[in-house]
């Protein structure tokens, strides 16, 4: 006897609420056993592979390689073998009906507490093996139908006043939400409601077990504030003719997804949220250029990579022993300043998926060895898109090394849930005043942006004061 599992989308990181595929390793048909991987989906922290739960063979996969999947919604469709009652007659397996013989219409649950019309579902796409979420249409008995015009003719688009707007967003605000007065939202789509203003209960669910979904949220906004919403189905003919205009131009549209998404929120966040201040100083990094050299040449470095943040990141420990509250932070709604009691310190690394900023637990306890270790391991997994989703939360305080892309300096955004982040220039050869002489010597610009609510203006200038002094002379002795 064999029996169909669904493979649903875990939370693989902390509160995660999507994921895109971003490649299958199998397909229908394959047999796959116990942890074999099946899918690699890219959420908003890391690539990950995901490994099976169980043994069987593939009927079906729920999304195509680029679609955008909530966590708990259907990955993949699996026939495991079924071990047989005692006494049981033996049944011969029936093979696989093939997606294209599925039925148009297919069972579904009528909506808790009414029978009014549910709007999405899974359905065949045309054309397709895959079944894909699709907008759908339920009777009150309770069956799947695509929502689709008289055959033939294309679904038209819906005006409001003079916005136009496809059926998907249409259905979203149109009528109220089908229930008992329970809204099914996750915490993160409630926060966006509240920021945006929006009222859950008025919108039509199109997430998986009736629950709104960010671009439920989105659309509402859109609708309510045309134009301060981009990427949602909504536009003015004028708009669309200026589309057309730039797509005969070349223009090329592109999804914000996963990484880059992640990023534009969290550096949302972070500018309307903090009050920043940055303050940077020119720096005589000489004499750590030749500290470099006598690492890389020396047997304790000799299978790690040494680089100027490797001097960076020591200096910039240092410095946060003598100025905890760079590495502390502000708690608005409690009304408390967070002390943390160890230095999980963060580096920006530049990714062909985007910006990511994995940070090394309890670096306040390694040695010079083993933060170089740790520097070069996450680089190269950052690189090549390993990291964890753990390497990627929890951080205390960042360096982003903007010098790697030959830049002189900048005022960075504070990573939130941080309060402080140093910018590191290039390390250029510049003319300076040496022992009262002009000499070429090799100079950085080091700039650290504050959260200027609890650290003033006299802390943030310490903490960079420090981390030049033990840049500018790193064999000083500095209780190091």
């Amino acid at each position: 006897m064999s029996d169909t599992k669904q493979f649903l989308l875990p939370d693989v990181g902390e509160g995660l609420t999507e994921g895109e595929v971003l490649r299958w390793l199998v397909a229908v048909g394959d047999s796959v056993s116990v942890n074999q991987p099946l899918v690699e989906v890219e959420t908003a922290k890391a690539a990950v592979e995901l490994p099976s739960p169980y043994a069987g063979v593939v009927t079906a996969l729920h999304a195509d390689e680029g679609d955008v999947v909530p966590v708990g919604a259907p990955l993949i469709s699996l026939r495991t073998q079924m071990t047989a009652q005692p006494g049981a007659p033996a049944t011969a397996e029936s093979p696989p009906r093939p997606a294209e013989e599925l039925p148009a219409e297919s069972p579904v649950e009528p909506a808790e507490g009414g029978s009014g019309p549910v709007l999405v579902g899974y359905g065949v796409m045309p054309g397709s093996t895959r079944r894909r979420p699709r907008l759908v249409a339920a009777s009150p008995h309770g069956t799947v139908r695509p929502e689709a015009g008289p055959p033939g003719e294309a679904v038209k688009p819906v005006r409001h006043g003079g916005l136009e707007i496809g059926r998907a967003a249409e259905a979203r605000f149109a009528q109220p939400a089908v229930g008992n007065g329970h809204v099914r939202a996750k915490p993160p789509v409630r926060k966006l409601a509240r920021d945006l203003g929006v009222d859950l209960s008025s919108l039509r669910p199109t997430g998986p077990d009736d629950s709104i979904t960010r671009s439920d949220v989105e659309a509402a906004a859109a609708l309510s504030s045309p134009g301060s919403m981009p990427g949602i189905e909504l536009t003015t003919e004028a708009a669309v003719r200026g589309y057309q205009q730039a797509g005969e131009r070349g223009e090329r549209r592109e999804p914000v997804r996963s990484v880059t998404r992640r990023m534009a929120e969290a550096m949302t966040r972070s500018a309307f949220g903090i009050p920043h201040v940055t303050v940077w100083v020119d720096v005589d990094v000489t004499r750590s250029v030749e500290l470099l050299d006598r690492l890389r040449a020396s047997t304790a470095f000799a299978h790690t990579r040494v680089t100027p943040m490797l001097l960076v990141a020591r200096a910039a420990l240092f410095a946060l022993q003598r100025t905890p509250q760079c590495n502390a932070v502000f708690d608005a709604p409690a009304g408390e300043i967070v002390h943390r009691g160890v230095v999980n310190l963060g580096f920006a690394a530049a990714t062909d998926r985007g910006l990511v900023v994995p940070n090394i637990k309890d670096a306040d306890r390694l040695t010079l060895a083993e933060l170089a270790a740790a520097l070069s391991a996450l680089t190269s997994a950052s690189k090549e898109g390993r990291v964890a989703p753990s390497d990627l939360t929890s951080g205390t305080f960042t360096i982003t090394n903007v010098g790697v892309f030959g830049m002189d300096g900048g005022t960075p955004l504070i990573n939130p849930g941080e309060s402080a982040i140093l910018a590191v220039g290039a390390w250029r050869p510049r003319p300076w005043v040496h022992r009262g002489e002009i000499a070429v010597r090799t100079v950085a610009t080091i700039a650290l942006s504050f959260d200027h609510r609890f650290i003033d203006g006299a802390t943030g200038s310490t903490f960079l004061a420090d981390v030049a002094a033990l840049l500018e002379e790193p064999a000083a002795d500095l209780t190091w």
